[in-house]
Order: C-alpha cells, then structure tokens, then sequence
C-alpha cells in the first residue's frame, strides 16, 4: 500500500524562489505540493480552494500580509497546518517572533533541499523541528519529571521575558538587575539546559508549558 503524501503549500513572494522550492519539493517522492502563493493574503484565498495543506513553508517579509501575520492566522483559523519559516532573517528576533505566532521550525533559505525535506516530515511526524539555528544542543530528556532542572525565581522570570521581543538590556531594566547579572542569569541556563541561544530558551519555554504559543 502507497504510503500518502504529506501536502505542502509554499508562501514566498519572491516568484523565481518560489517556484524553485516547489520543483525541488517535487522531486521527494513522500511530499505533494498543492499551491503557491505570493503572500499571506493570497494564501488565505488559496487555502479553502485546495486540500488543507499539512505543512505550509512560510516567509517572513512580502508584502499585504506577511509570515508573522499569516502564521498567526493559520494558527488561530486551521490549528492542524504546520507552519516551516523559511526566511533570510537570522536573528533572534524574527526566529523567536515567528515560533511565538506558531511557527513550528526555522530554516535560512539557504538551507539544502534534503535539509527542508527533513524538517518537513519531522514537523509532520512530531509536530516541531529542532535545528543548530533554533535550538543549539537541547536535550529532549530534561522534559522528564525526574530530570526537569530546577530554576531559581530570577531564572524562571528571565526565561519567560525571553520569550517576549524585549532585548537583554530591557530585560535587565524590567526585573530592576544590571545587564551583567542578565548575562549570568542566561550563561546559567545555557549550561543548565545546554543550548546556545536565545531562541533555543524560547522553545524549551514553549515545550514545558513555561509560556503559551501565541501568547
């Protein structure tokens, strides 16, 4: 029996790269791809004229109405599509403000097509994507009760107000701290949950029920 395909639309408004992801996406015998749209706006038309898409490949910057937005919407709309940001964007920033609208993975658009590939059907099969980019080294075992890492109350307010857009500095006015002590505050938690970066914070949050999605 043919296994089915997993559905994919792609959302760039960038035609030429549009149209190269989606010929590449072609060649994986496991995907299909159902449309491509030139923007969030042109995908919600699109999306009520063709078989729900169960992985959407979304950018960040087009114009009407962008990935943030149309991420946002698909979440609250269709809660089932997976949301791949696909994006030049690299900081952390954008990463952690497209997993607060629902994203489900991050990939720099120049990533190899085996590695969109991969991301596709691990966000399909486990519902998120764990890469260098997003995460660094995050061990899925300290998810377990009895190895979850224990906080100090300044650690656990930091790591919820890194899940928000505020910089370090902002962060260190708002809980009255010095930057440094910021900085101590996240060198400790990166050695704690071994990771790398902000954003790798802002997903083990979103894992452990810390913050909410879209929140």
């Amino acid at each position: 029996m043919e296994t089915p395909r997993i559905r994919i639309a792609i959302v760039d408004d960038h035609t030429l790269f549009r149209n190269g992801v989606a010929a590449l996406m072609r060649e994986f015998n496991d995907l299909h791809v159902l449309f491509e749209a030139d923007n969030g706006y042109q995908m919600q038309q699109m999306i009520t004229e063709h078989p729900l898409p169960q992985v959407i490949l979304m950018d960040i910057n087009m114009p009407v109405l962008d990935g943030y937005d149309a991420t946002a919407w698909l979440k609250e709309k269709y809660p089932t599509v997976k949301v791949l940001a696909l994006s030049m964007f690299e900081d952390d920033r954008a990463v952690i403000k497209m997993i607060k609208c629902g994203a489900c993975g991050y990939l720099l658009k120049e990533s190899a097509p085996r590695e969109v590939h991969e991301a596709i059907k691990v966000i399909f099969e486990k519902g998120i994507y764990i890469n260098e980019l997003v995460s660094g080294k995050m061990v899925r075992s300290i998810t377990a009760a009895d190895s979850a890492p224990m906080f100090s109350k300044n650690e656990a307010t930091f790591l919820k107000l890194c899940c928000t857009e505020l910089t370090y500095k902002e962060i260190a006015d708002q809980m009255f701290i010095s930057p440094r002590t910021v900085d101590n505050y996240r060198e400790a938690l990166f050695q704690k949950l071994n990771l790398k970066s902000r954003t790798g914070l802002v997903l083990y949050a979103i894992q452990n029920d810390i913050v909410k999605l879209g929140g």
